[in-house]
């Protein structure tokens, strides 16, 4: 085990901590609470998100977790819109998301850009047609440098989107390939110079510490890159092995029980690495995994996430937190549609969360972006949480990797790279090594 917590070579398991308490917690009993939380009017103060999953791929990645295909034909495709559509229709028919405006859209996947034009404009008129846009601070669209040709750049600024995503990983042509990424390290520069000039409010590039086949050498390459390229912000990801990736089923078949991957420490480094060179550019680190270039640059999706307001998931395998309840749409493609297509709320699982469990998430969440504020658990929750997290915080404050500021904890640098191995301390007893999904 390294200092963080979790083990120095990369196994198959779950690092990042997206929500809490853990999926393994959601069940099918549950579900009947949604329909209680449609019935009722939201509080005011809470604002609203939308998160689409749009699942198809051109090519599975081998690292990739997410529920995603790479077999669906035209017709499928049209079917999945149609029933994403309907699903924001049996919502916003319901008293607790009528009338209401997003502040954000966020387009994930799978691969989002993987649509063509005609079927991103059926989409978009669809949502529109169904919730307004006048709050709209933030439509974010997650992409595949492969899949964007200029007419599709264009339209989907016409469309209204304000951030592109751009999944570039790496830049080397033999990593994207020994990954079995879909896109050339050629196409990224294409495809990043033709969105820079169409003028979207924020370009983001995702890049992943860790890959198989990473170099010292290669690293320090990806990092140039993007400097050169200047995006508006960039997220970094360490490479986690989850349960449901082809890498995770060879090593398993194989017997091996380490991933041919990077090992922890060497992952931190380079993300730090990464992010001090950013640094010096002017970037600020945001959070474990983003740095970003002005203040204008937001997260706006995140934040609003990670501050207990209300998203709204569609789509196969979505998630949505609203009325302090989480749940989950049906996990397969055809189960999800033809539910929609009876006239059903697809929702297979869910969890009402308890006035701690809610205390808890968002603190955790919160700690990733580096600072977290003891007045807003105050005014919210009514708790001080170095009272509340008194045993754990002191461990952390021993360690130096936490530090008390004013009226903020303030996570060091080397803790903020290790975060997702530090939050499970702070979990109820009875969700610690519990398997996470």
């Amino acid at each position: 085990m390294d200092p963080g917590g979790s083990p120095a070579k990369t196994e198959v398991g779950n690092y990042f901590v997206a929500n809490y308490p853990p999926f393994s917690a959601w069940s099918e009993s549950e579900v009947g609470k949604v329909t209680d939380l449609l019935s009722r009017i939201p509080k005011p103060e809470v604002s609203f998100g939308l998160y689409l999953h749009l699942p198809f791929c051109r090519k599975r990645c081998d690292f990739c977790y997410f529920k995603v295909y790479t077999d669906k034909d035209s017709k499928e495709i049209a079917s999945y819109l149609q029933a994403i559509v309907d699903e924001l229709d049996a919502y916003v028919r319901q008293p607790y998301f009528a009338d209401r405006k997003p502040r954000s859209i966020y387009f994930g996947g799978g691969t989002p850009s993987y649509l063509s034009v005609e079927q991103l404009e059926v989409l978009f008129r669809g949502i529109r047609e169904r919730v307004s846009w006048d709050a709209m601070e933030e439509v974010a669209f997650e992409c595949e440098p492969g899949t964007l040709q200029e007419k599709k750049i264009t339209a989907l600024k016409e469309l209204g989107v304000t951030r592109l995503s751009l999944g570039v990983e790496n830049f080397n042509a033999e990593i994207l390939e020994k990954n079995n990424r879909a896109h050339r390290a050629k196409e990224i520069f294409r495809t990043y110079e033709f969105a820079r000039e169409t003028g979207f409010d924020q370009i983001n590039l995702d890049l992943i510490a860790g890959m198989v086949g990473e170099t010292d050498a290669n690293w320090q390459h990806c990092i140039e890159e993007t400097l050169r390229l200047a995006p508006d912000s960039v997220t970094i990801y360490q490479m986690e092995i989850p349960y449901n990736t082809t890498l995770s089923r060879e090593m398993q078949e194989s017997g091996d029980g380490e991933a041919p991957v990077a090992d922890w420490e060497t992952k931190r480094r380079w993300t730090d690495q990464a992010f001090r060179a950013f640094e010096a550019e002017g970037y600020t680190v945001g959070s474990a995994y983003t740095a970003k270039k002005g203040d204008q640059v937001q997260f706006v999706y995140r934040d609003s996430l990670w501050t207990g307001n209300d998203m709204l998931g569609l789509g196969v395998s979505s998630f949505s937190h609203a009325g302090g309840i989480h749940f989950q749409n049906e996990h397969q493609f055809g189960p999800y549609v033809q539910r929609i297509e009876k006239g059903e709320l697809p929702i297979h699982r869910a969890l009402a969360l308890s006035d701690e469990e809610r205390l808890i998430r968002e603190f955790i969440l919160q700690l990733k972006l580096g600072r977290v504020s003891r007045a807003y658990f105050r005014d919210k929750f009514g708790v001080e949480v170095l009272e509340r997290f008194r045993e754990p915080l002191q461990r952390r404050f021993d360690a130096g990797d936490f530090c008390k500021e004013g009226e903020s904890l303030r996570v060091t640098r080397s803790a903020l790279l290790t975060i997702d191995s530090l939050l499970h301390a702070f979990f109820l007893e009875q969700h610690q090594g519990t398997r996470y999904a």
